[in-house]
Formats: structure tokens, sequence, C-alpha cells
């Protein structure tokens, strides 16, 4: 089991960067597949991005791609996702997740996850 902590969003401009973070706990952290989720007012939570147990294999929805990294560090239990020339559409809570399955795809076993980030683009 891992419980999951958020931080680091808030309101930006159109353009601006952030970095969110991901603090785990727990000892099979290594394990898991690590993925970044989002929610719009309104609308159904997304993928975002994910990375593998080992943090070789990363993954990317469309719409982020070539703007947003994700990258992981296991020996501190945090996963952090960059995000660059954010757009007001990027606004949504943002929700790290875990996937058993250690693959960090968007089809993952995403069992547990954070209370979520408010990120805020504004134009």
């Amino acid at each position: 089991q891992v419980q999951l902590v958020e931080s680091g969003g808030r309101l930006v401009q159109a353009g601006d960067s952030l970095r969110l973070s991901c603090a785990a706990s727990g000892r099979t952290f290594s394990s898991y597949g690590m993925g970044w989720f989002h929610q719009a007012p309104g609308k159904e939570r997304e993928f975002v991005s994910g990375i593998s147990n080992s943090g070789i294999r990363t993954y990317y929805a469309d719409s982020v791609k070539g703007r947003f990294t994700i990258s992981r560090d296991n020996t501190k239990h945090m996963v952090y996702l960059q995000m660059n020339s954010l757009k007001p559409e990027d606004t949504a809570v943002y929700y790290c997740a875990a996937d058993a399955y250690g693959s960090g795809a968007a089809g993952g076993s995403y069992d547990w996850w954070g209370q979520g980030t408010q990120v805020t683009v504004s134009s």
C-alpha cells in the first residue's frame, strides 16, 4: 500500500511553468508505476502522464507532449511533473496515482490516489 500527497499547484499565467510534486510513503514505492491525471470542472478525470517503476518508460497524453515532463526519484519516493508553456485548458485538479502493474501507462491499475492539487492557468 502507498499513500500519496501532491503539492505545487497554484495560479499562474499562460506561458508560465510549474512543477508538481508527489510524495509517496511505503517501502515498495520503486515497484509501482506512477501517473499524473487531471480533472477539469464538469469533465472526467484524464490521464496526463505516467512513468514506469524503473523510470525508463514514460507516457504522455497528446495534449501535453513536448510541454510536460514526468520524472521520479526512487531514493526520495518522489514523482514530479514539470509543466511548461501552460495553457488555460491545462486548468484542473491534478492527481498523482500509483499503478500496481508497474507500467505507468494510461491503462495501468491505479489503485492509490492522492488528494489532488489545483492548477489554474489564466489567459
